[in-house]
């Protein structure tokens, strides 16, 4: 399917919030990585290693893909504990798969991200073999292609073995997906493609499933080259952006409120409702994520993401003040109720 898609597809600061920080959280951890993140502060990897041990026998694929990321973000701030992990058990599956995922995140930001990219490479390679069922490494492996700018050939490669050992998994499925989307600006109906089947062949409780919504987020979202925003993607119908948010919406309500787990997918269906202009919905979503603000999106227009989703939060609130019931809950697609302007877009 991927295939497919690849070959039809063409070769700001936010000022400080006036709001109350007392009642969120950013990136908080679940109940299972925060004892893994405290004993590294101090020095004891032991948790973490049985913690993606745990999710690797239990064929936990989501909640490892999220653990390996936030343990590499942990190890770049703070790197003894992790070293003293690999130097001790460098055939560790989870180590390999932490390190795999730190060497890709110390090169994004780079300038020279493909160069460096390339030179990590034997890191990703050691955490895939030693992966075996494990699809994470492989999500690793993808985004490292795609930050390296490699070709449709080699991607597909890597997307063949990932989908082979999880067809739902939702983080390889994001990395193609994002992929897609950088290989050329008029991608975006291609992207929409992608994520709509991929959605509709998951099953019912798969995270994948809220695929489009992520596709919705590129199509509002797109940049130019140099990685300077444009306006959102010309030329897609936009009943698609709105399908790909009234699923999410479903899936959001599957999940108790005040959760951890489905913050992120809340938070990003915030912020493409907040685009889309449905702001009593968007206004949902944040009541049902409670305290649990996710770096992604917000850190999309900001380097201060809480400052970003405190600002967008107060923004709503104020519009919905003034709008009043009646008028805020006049569906967006009839052209009628009063337009919400995000800010800083």
């Amino acid at each position: 399917m991927l295939r497919a898609f690849l070959r039809t597809s063409r070769p700001a600061a936010v000022p400080p919030p006036a709001d109350d920080e007392a009642d969120v959280l950013l990136d908080a951890p679940d109940d299972r990585l925060a004892p893994a993140l405290v004993a590294a502060a101090g020095g004891d990897h032991g948790p973490a290693a049985a913690l993606l041990a745990a999710t690797r026998d239990g064929g936990e694929w989501e909640r490892r893909d999220r653990c390996a990321t936030r343990l590499a973000a942990f190890a770049r701030a703070r790197s003894a504990w992790f070293e003293h992990w690999h130097a001790t058990a460098p055939d560790d599956p989870g180590a390999l798969l932490v390190g795999a995922r730190l060497a890709v995140d110390r090169c994004w930001d780079s300038p020279a991200r493909a160069e460096l990219l390339r030179q990590v490479a034997p890191a990703v390679t050691a955490a895939t073999r030693a992966g075996g069922p494990d699809p994470v490494p492989w999500r690793v492996a993808l985004d490292a292609a795609r930050g390296a700018r490699a070709g449709h050939a080699v991607f597909e490669g890597l997307w063949e073995q990932a989908v082979r050992r999880s067809p739902h998994h939702y983080g390889c499925h994001v990395a193609a997906l994002e992929y897609l989307a950088a290989s050329s600006p008029h991608a975006h109906r291609e992207c929409l493609d992608f994520a709509e089947r991929a959605a509709q062949d998951a099953p019912e409780d798969a995270l994948v499933r809220a695929l489009p919504l992520h596709a919705a987020f590129v199509c509002l979202t797109r940049t130019g080259p140099d990685g300077s925003a444009r306006e959102p993607a010309r030329g897609v119908d936009r009943s698609r952006l709105h399908a790909a948010a009234d699923r999410a919406i479903a899936l959001s309500a599957a999940h108790p409120p005040a959760d951890p787990w489905p913050a992120e997918l809340r938070n990003l269906l915030a912020y493409v409702l907040v685009r889309l202009e449905r702001p009593r919905e968007a206004a949902e979503q944040l009541r049902l994520t409670g305290p649990y603000v996710t770096s992604f999106p917000w850190d999309r227009d900001a380097d201060d993401p809480l400052g970003r989703f405190l600002q967008v939060r107060g923004n709503l609130r104020a519009a919905l003040a003034d709008t009043g019931p009646a008028a805020g809950s006049r569906h967006p697609r009839t052209g009628r109720g009063g337009r919400f302007c995000p800010g800083g877009h």
